[in-house]
């Protein structure tokens, strides 16, 4: 049973599942859940551990997001390149390209602990090792954090590796975008800086329990791409201040996910054994709120879209933040031809909907 939550709780998450294995949260998913920390449906599904990809193929609307399987084996074998003989490559680069002096550094695998994988002495061992101030230069790769999510505490186990030098751990994240001419896909690396953010927040926290300063996780961390067209890495420090600012406001904001469930019918269920139609209805359910950039970060994004239609949140969060919380494009309408009285926290945005509305009549009056 995951800790602090209760088996009821549990097991309603498995029965809205459907049964089956759960699939884990990771900085990725966390990351996306805190772009839209308001969005129930997601955070339940997440919570759930559902397949939202399967799901949303189930009800109609196949997802158009997530990486080629030939993009995840590009990257799968450049990470295997850059860890192979206890990282002696990363090391090399280390030295070389950013100017560490590292005379002689230990490795230490933790995806296991004296062949037992089990997450909950994986996360012991982590958090032992790395309260420990006096072995400096090591790299611990697969590190297992926890970090509350949701008022339920989760596990991460991210493909990373954490540095300790002169005193400070940094993380280290491997991926597989080039860095041509100097220069990488600034959407890719602002997605690799916020999932980077995740596991700095989540070291910082488990260290903090131990009674360790959080200032021993590095703002800076280390991003390792392929150079141009080749295999041969690169890398650079990120900085991620503004990220762990923003993931720490967002993840305070997430509604515990026991008080999301009580919300909802008893028998809700979003299993793929179930009719299609059904599971729309379920799905109809739990409240959504959807985005623009849900699109790049959401498996579900397209159902969530076609269910939204008509609703100012299409439109973008600037879009229906100065709208002043009218939620649909009828009711901005109305508003701009007077057709109906505003509500008292409407008055404001109404009386901005009403001037746009007759400068863009005269401007339509202006070249008729």
């Amino acid at each position: 049973m995951t800790a602090g939550m209760g088996e009821d709780t549990e097991a309603r998450l498995d029965r809205i599942r459907g049964g089956g294995s759960a699939r884990p949260h990771n900085a990725r998913t966390i990351a996306a859940l805190t772009t839209n920390p308001g969005c129930a449906r997601r955070a339940i599904m997440d919570a759930a551990g559902i397949d939202k990809a399967r799901l949303a193929a189930h009800v109609g609307f196949p997802s158009q997001f997530g990486q080629s399987q030939f993009a995840l084996a590009r990257g799968n074998a450049f990470e295997a390149q850059v860890k192979a003989d206890g990282c002696a490559e990363l090391l090399t680069l280390l030295r070389e390209r950013l100017g560490l002096t590292l005379p002689e550094v230990a490795y230490t695998d933790l995806n296991e602990v004296g062949g037992n994988d089990e997450p909950g002495l994986r996360h012991r061992q982590t958090q032992r090792l790395l309260t420990r101030t006096d072995d400096p230069g090591t790299l611990f790769d697969h590190p297992l954090l926890r970090l509350p999510v949701g008022g339920r505490q989760v596990y991460l186990e991210p493909d990373l590796i954490a540095f300790q030098w002169k005193g400070q751990y940094h993380v280290i994240e491997i991926k597989s975008f080039p860095v041509i001419d100097g220069q990488a896909d600034a959407d890719k690396v602002a997605a690799a800086a916020i999932q980077s953010a995740v596991y700095v927040y989540a070291m910082r926290e488990m260290l903090a329990a131990a009674g360790v300063s959080p200032t021993v996780v590095s703002d800076n961390v280390i991003l390792v791409c392929p150079k141009d067209f080749s295999n041969q890495p690169v890398a650079t420090f990120v900085d991620v201040r503004k990220q762990l600012t923003v993931l720490r406001r967002q993840l305070s904001r997430l509604t515990r996910i026991d008080e999301l469930l009580e919300l909802l019918p008893e028998n809700l269920s979003l299993s793929l054994d179930r009719d299609p139609d059904e599971v729309r209805f379920d799905l109809g359910c739990i409240e959504a709120r959807y985005m623009p950039e849900c699109l790049a970060t959401c498996e579900l994004a397209r159902f969530c879209r076609d269910e939204a239609k008509g609703s100012t949140y299409v439109m973008g969060r600037a879009v229906s933040e100065d709208l002043g919380g009218i939620q649909t494009v009828d009711g901005v309408l109305a508003l701009a031809r007077d057709e109906r009285e505003p509500a008292p926290d409407q008055v404001e945005a109404a009386t901005l909907i009403q001037q746009a509305w007759a400068i863009r009549a005269e401007c339509l009056r202006s070249v008729a």
